[in-house]
């Protein structure tokens, strides 16, 4: 049996449509495990990637939740660079737990969840002129804050940096040849 041809490109093209390849990388942060996730490795000005911040916390650990009165809540803090927009953070449904110590209830998160938030690599024509035809590389960086606790004691609040890559690629603003342009 006869096989295929292989086709080859003459020049290596990035491969800019690596989209949804999710892309993990773990930190080192006290109390809890930390997995970094982004939506895509690449793309072009004006591409929306989802950076994730996946929290796993032992048992009998928790992190206050936003919105919570009087403690230090869980937050995702992204650093502003020009190149993006950042929309708002998602955080999961928090749990009610009762310290009955203090007699207060609070929102909490326990176990695994998953923090996430859009960002969208501009699309103005400032920045995707200033990208080279070999790609430019975009990292976002910030930091995970929060105040693990456990039964009996509430740790020292603790910010961990957080850090993603991203290959940006220019536009294809070629046009097709007049001869196979659709008329």
């Amino acid at each position: 049996m006869r096989k295929p041809p292989v086709c080859k490109r003459a020049s290596p093209v990035p491969d800019i449509f690596s989209f949804g390849q999710e892309v993990t990388e773990t930190v080192e942060a006290p109390h809890l495990e930390l997995a970094l996730e982004r939506s895509d490795r690449s793309g072009v000005p004006g591409t929306r990637v989802t950076l994730v911040a996946e929290v796993r916390l032992p048992n009998d650990v928790h992190v206050y939740a936003p919105g919570v009165q009087g403690y230090k809540p869980v937050r995702l803090v992204i650093d502003p660079i020009p190149e993006v927009e950042l929309k708002p953070p998602v955080y999961p449904q928090s749990k009610t737990l009762f310290l009955p110590v203090i007699k207060e209830q609070v929102p909490v998160f326990e176990g695994t969840f998953r923090i996430s938030q859009d960002v969208k690599i501009s699309s103005s024509s400032a920045f995707w002129g200033s990208v080279p035809t070999e790609g430019k590389a975009l990292t976002i960086t910030g930091r995970l804050e929060y105040q693990a606790c456990d039964k009996t004691t509430c740790y020292v609040p603790t910010s961990v940096p957080v850090r993603w890559q991203f290959e940006v690629f220019p536009l294809d603003r070629v046009r097709a040849p007049l001869d196979i342009r659709h008329k």
